[in-house]
């Protein structure tokens, strides 16, 4: 079965074991700083509406959410959601996580470019994600060119999951400067305790190269596939 192709094998590994090293640094990080309460006592709830107050977000609301660092910012309903380690904790990991989700809310309100391409396709990655995938292979395994042209319609439509991956990115790693520079700016932090929330910032952002590494490398071995059957 093509699933246990030696070629997706070696494609997938790094991607793989980066995403597993990611994940071990995330958790790592996040329950050591999570037992590092900051200097001034400002939880990671307290900490976000600070920031969205100081730059005029009044109307962003702050909830709390269920699930283990389920933190996002929602540009739609302009809510940002904490999960509870970071909603109730005055730690440098919760205080680090929100600034984080924070920034993403002021990407949103200076019509951040990456953010803005990225809202706009979610709706066709929510679809090419699962369905690109099945169309190809049942391009793939269908006969004459009929077939290799669906498979090519599956390839295009999953490699929208590939872009989106890509353009996270500096949505991502451009949050994280923000909440550096906020969290100090808005006394949230002293400059010594930085670097334990950047350790958190830092480690999360692994995981976002890690997912798209992991998009990127399937595609090129659905695109080997597909060639190789052109061939």
């Amino acid at each position: 079965m093509f699933f246990f192709d030696p070629l997706y094998l070696i494609l997938a590994l790094p991607a793989l074991l980066l995403g597993l090293y990611a994940q071990m640094r995330v958790h790592s990080a996040f329950s050591k700083y999570s037992q590092v309460r900051t200097l001034s006592g400002i939880t990671g709830a307290q900490a976000a509406r600070r920031i969205l107050d100081a730059n005029g977000l009044h109307h962003v609301g702050v909830e709390r959410t269920e699930g283990m660092l389920s933190d996002h910012y929602d540009p739609r309903s302009k809510v940002l959601r904490l999960s509870p380690d970071v909603f109730n904790q005055p730690s440098l990991a919760a205080v680090g996580v929100a600034a984080h989700e924070a920034g993403h809310a002021l990407q949103d309100k200076t019509n951040y470019a990456p953010l803005q391409l990225r809202s706009a396709m979610v709706p066709t990655v929510q679809i090419g994600s699962w369905l690109g995938p099945i169309i190809f292979l049942v391009g793939l395994f269908m006969a004459g060119a009929f077939g290799t042209t669906i498979a090519w319609f599956g390839l295009i439509l999953f490699a929208a999951t590939a872009l989106f991956a890509l353009v996270t990115l500096p949505v991502e790693f451009d949050a994280s400067k923000r909440a550096r520079e906020l969290l100090v700016a808005n006394g949230i932090l002293v400059p010594q305790e930085v670097k334990g929330a950047s350790q958190v910032l830092d480690a999360a952002a692994l995981t976002y190269v890690a997912a798209a590494l992991q998009a990127i490398m399937t595609l090129i071995y659905y695109a080997s596939l597909l060639m190789g059957r052109r061939e």
